[in-house]
């Protein structure tokens, strides 16, 4: 079996006991007056497990395969393969889950944004800056105010 099928099973097994925390365990302790509601907490987990086991089994069961050219991962030449690049967002995922607390939702989304797209291997920072700040503040602002859930903007000593 193939690399991508190998970890298209592991892939499955992990999104089929989220699937079903999703679908029985997350709904048996909700509050009756919520049980009427349209959508439920347990929506979008529904969700996402359906669309990762579809995918999985797409993978398993080799649709994706184009017949003329199949693209097999070549060890003897790693280097090619910009793991650098993944390592490096791997580091900023650690980093930004490390800071969001300390330094706040906005500074730490917008330096794990632009960061994030300069090591990817954008340089225009007159696009990098406005489009990380704006996203941030975006859904802070969705979060916070229209979904009425607090998230802490600021670190405690700033004062805003």
């Amino acid at each position: 079996m193939a690399l991508e099928r190998w970890i298209s099973l592991i892939f499955l097994g992990i999104i089929l006991t989220y699937g079903y925390t999703a679908w029985f365990a997350m709904d048996s302790n909700m509050a009756p007056f919520m049980k009427r509601n349209p959508i439920w907490p347990s929506t979008f987990p529904k969700l996402l497990s359906l669309l990762g086991i579809i995918v999985s089994l797409f993978i398993l069961l080799g649709f994706e395969k184009d017949d003329q050219r199949r693209a097999e991962i070549d060890y003897r030449r790693l280097g090619d393969y910009k793991i650098g690049q993944a390592v490096g967002l791997l580091a900023m995922m650690i980093v930004y889950a490390l800071t969001l607390r300390s330094l706040g939702f906005l500074i730490s989304t917008a330096s794990f944004l632009i960061l994030s797209a300069f090591i990817l291997g954008e340089r225009k920072w007159l696009v990098l800056v406005p489009v990380g700040v704006v996203a941030s503040f975006c859904v802070w602002y969705l979060v916070s105010e229209v979904l009425n859930i607090y998230m802490r903007p600021w670190p405690h000593t700033l004062l805003f």
